[in-house]
C-alpha cells in the first residue's frame, strides 16, 4: 500500500503541478497588478471589518476558518519536511509560492462569495469551488459540462478532507505527545475523537467561534516563542538567511555546498510544503471566504490573500528559524535515506531520522531546555487540531452540495452522520499509523483538488477582476464597496441578486 500510493503522489505532484501552481500565481498577480501587494492596507483593514449575523460570519470569523484549515502540521512538520528533503533553499520556495498565490487566493476567495448560497433550511452561507464552478457558466451551453465538473471537484474534496488528510493532523499530535510525555497514541487517538465529536455537532457556528478563539492566540504565543529563541539565537539570524539563499538557487557556498546539488528539490518541496500549508489554490480558502457577510466579494478575496501571508511568512517562518538556527535538522538525498548536508554543515546525530514535529521540539528544547517538546506539542494539539475542524466543515459544505438536489430530508442527514463518522475513524486511524503513509495519502487529497480547483479558476476567473476594478472604483470614490451584480454584468450571483433588488426596493441590507 505505501508503494501503491508513492506512485500515485510522484503522478499527481510531478513537475507539471508545481509549474502550474507558479504559473498561475504569476498570471495572476500581473492580471490583477499585485493585488497581494498594492492593496495590503486594505487586506488587513478589512480582515477587522464587517460583523457577524444570524446567517453569516464576520470576516474575522471567516478568516479564522481559514487560518483553521491553513495554520496546522504543514507549519511544522511540514516545514521540517520541506527542509529534510529539500534543503534549507526549500523556505525560499514556499515564500515565493505565498508571495505568488496570494494573488490566486484572492482570485478563488472573490469567486467563492460571487456564487454562494443560502442554505434554505439552516440560513447560514456555503460556497467553495464546486459552487462556482458549477454556476458561473449556467447561462451558457457548456453548463452540463461544468455541472460535472463540480460535482467531481465535490467528491474529491469530501474524499480529500474527510478520509486523506484529517490522519496527517492527527499523527503529528500524537506523535509530538508521546515525545513530549510519553502518552500512547491510542490514548490520543480517543480524545481526538471526542474533542472533535463535540465540536462538528454544533456547526459552522461553534467552528467559528472555536477557530476565532484558538487560532490567533496559538499562533501569537507560537511566533513569541521563535522571537525568543531568535534573541537567544541571534549571531545565527544572518548565517541562516545566507543558508536559505544560497541553498534555493543552488549556489555552492562553504560547507553548505552539497545543497547546490538539489536546486530542482528544494523547488519541488518548497511549492508543495507551501502549498499544502497555506492552501493558496487548493479549493479550501473559498469555503470560509463564502461564509463572511459582507458587502462586496472583493472585500473577502482580499482577507483570504493575507491569510496566506499569515500562515507562511510568519507561522512557517518561525518554526524554519527554530529548526535552522539551532542546527536540528538533516537533508537527505532523492532515495530518503543518504544524509548529503546537515546543520551548520555538520552532521547531527541526534536528531530523529525521520523529518517532522521532533525536530522544532529539538531545536527549542535546546534553546529552553525542558520547555521545548511540550511547547511543540501543545501548539501542534490546537493547530491540527483546528485544521480538522475546518475540514470537516468544507467536507460537509460540498456533501450538502452534492446531495442538496435530493427530496427526501433524511438522505442528507444520514450523509451528515456518516461523513461525521468517517472523519472520526480517519483521525483515530490517524493519530496510531506510520507517518510515511499518511503523508502520501494527503499530499494526494491536496494535488488533486489543487490540479481540479487551479485549471477552475483559470477558466473562471472574468468575474474576479470585474469585482477588483470595481472594488478599487468605489474606495477611490470614498465609498464602502457594495456589489451589484448587473452593473458589472455578472451573471448567475443569485444571492447578491436578491440583495441587490432589496437594496433597490429600500429594503435595508447589511453591509460588511
Amino acid at each position: 500500500m505505501s508503494a501503491v500510493l508513492d506512485w500515485l503522489n510522484n503522478i499527481i505532484w510531478s513537475s507539471a503541478l508545481v509549474y502550474l501552481c507558479l504559473g498561475a500565481g504569476v498570471y495572476f498577480t500581473i492580471r490583477s497588478r499585485a493585488v497581494q501587494i498594492r492593496q495590503i492596507k486594505a487586506i488587513f483593514t478589512q480582515m477587522f471589518r464587517g460583523k457577524s449575523s444570524n446567517e453569516g460570519v464576520s470576516s474575522f470569523q471567516a478568516l479564522a476558518i481559514s487560518l483553521a484549515g491553513r495554520v496546522g502540521v504543514g507549519n511544522i512538520a511540514g516545514v521540517a519536511t520541506a527542509i529534510g528533503f529539500g534543503g534549507p533553499g526549500a523556505i525560499v520556495w514556499m515564500w515565493i509560492s505565498a508571495l505568488l498565490g496570494s494573488s490566486t487566493s484572492y482570485v478563488e476567495s472573490t469567486l467563492g462569495q460571487v456564487f454562494k448560497e443560502q442554505d434554505p433550511k439552516s440560513g447560514e452561507y456555503r460556497g467553495g469551488p464546486a459552487f462556482y464552478i458549477e454556476k458561473a457558466y449556467r447561462h451558457t451551453k457548456a453548463k452540463g459540462l461544468f455541472k460535472v465538473y463540480g460535482m467531481v471537484f465535490a467528491f474529491v474534496t469530501v474524499m480529500a478532507m474527510s478520509f486523506m488528510l484529517p490522519g496527517i493532523q492527527s499523527n503529528a499530535i500524537s506523535g509530538a505527545v508521546e515525545n513530549a510525555w510519553n502518552v500512547p497514541t491510542w490514548t490520543t487517538a480517543i480524545a481526538l475523537v471526542i474533542i472533535m465529536g463535540f465540536i462538528i455537532v454544533g456547526g459552522i457556528k461553534r467552528i467559528a467561534h472555536f477557530a476565532s478563539l484558538a487560532v490567533p492566540f496559538m499562533a501569537v504565543v507560537y511566533i513569541i516563542a521563535a522571537i525568543a529563541v531568535t534573541i537567544i539565537n541571534a549571531d545565527q539570524i544572518i548565517p541562516v538567511i545566507e543558508l536559505v539563499f544560497s541553498s534555493a538557487f543552488g549556489i555552492d557556498a562553504g560547507p553548505e555546498a552539497a545543497f547546490g546539488g538539489i536546486l530542482g528539490m528544494a523547488i519541488q518541496w518548497g511549492v508543495q510544503r507551501g502549498i499544502y500549508s497555506n492552501e493558496a489554490g487548493q479549493g479550501t480558502g473559498p469555503h470560509a471566504a463564502a461564509a463572511a457577510e459582507v458587502s462586496h466579494p472583493s472585500k473577502q478575496g482580499l482577507v483570504q490573500a493575507g491569510s496566506v501571508y499569515i500562515d507562511t511568512l510568519f507561522v512557517c517562518s518561525a518554526t524554519a528559524f527554530m529548526i535552522l538556527s539551532t542546527g536540528m535538522y538533516k537533508v537527505f538525498d532523492a532515495d530518503g535515506e543518504t544524509i548529503i548536508g546537515s546543520g551548520r554543515g555538520q552532521m547531527v546525530e541526534s536528531v530523529a531520522a525521520t523529518p517532522g514535529e521532533k525536530w522544532p521540539q529539538a531545536g527549542l528544547d535546546s534553546m529552553m531546555s525542558g520547555f521545548g517538546a511540550g511547547f511543540i506539542a501543545i501548539s501542534i494539539f490546537l493547530f491540527a487540531l483546528t485544521t480538522i475542524v475546518a475540514y470537516y466543515y468544507m467536507a460537509e459544505t460540498n456533501l450538502v452540495h452534492m446531495l442538496g438536489r435530493v427530496k427526501n430530508p433524511m438522505v442528507l442527514a444520514v450523509g451528515k452522520r456518516v461523513l461525521q463518522l468517517l472523519i472520526l475513524v480517519a483521525v483515530a486511524v490517524g493519530a496510531t499509523s506510520a507517518s510515511g503513509s499518511v503523508w502520501a495519502l494527503g499530499d494526494i487529497g491536496v494535488g488533486l483538488m489543487a490540479w481540479l480547483n487551479i485549471i477552475a479558476i483559470l477558466l473562471l476567473q472574468q468575474p474576479a477582476f470585474k469585482l477588483l476594478r470595481d472594488f478599487e472604483r468605489q474606495q477611490k470614490l470614498g465609498l464602502d464597496p457594495v456589489f451589484v451584480p448587473k452593473d458589472l454584468n455578472i451573471r448567475n450571483a443569485d444571492f447578491w441578486e436578491v440583495c441587490a433588488s432589496r437594496l433597490e426596493s429600500g429594503a435595508e441590507v447589511r453591509k460588511g
